[in-house]
């Protein structure tokens, strides 16, 4: 499995990411909405954005969570429908080892 997409930061600043880390299972936890649910919507922002790492963490973890590949596929077409083709893209390479 490769390195967490900020390991270089955590060797670099692991006071600050230490906090960021807090941060994120706050943001990530069970709450209004399912952790799933959460790790999808920010699926969809990274593939939106460009950022295949991402993509491959969170299509990973998402289905750690008990997301379908259908589910996956659904947020895909919502993050095509508001940042473009570019997104699919992103989310290909990022899942090309998912089968």
């Amino acid at each position: 499995m490769p390195d967490h997409p900020l390991s270089t930061l955590r060797r670099i600043d692991p006071e600050f990411m230490e906090e960021l880390s807090k941060l994120e299972g706050f943001v990530y936890e069970d709450g209004a909405l399912p952790r799933k649910v959460k790790l999808l919507i920010a699926l969809a922002f990274d593939a939106a954005h460009g950022a295949e790492e991402g993509v491959r963490a969170l299509s990973r973890s998402a289905m750690e969570q008990g997301a379908t590949k259908q589910e996956i596929a659904e947020v895909l077409r919502v993050a095509y429908h508001l940042a473009g083709v570019g997104s699919l893209y992103t989310a290909a390479s990022g899942m090309r080892d998912m089968g």
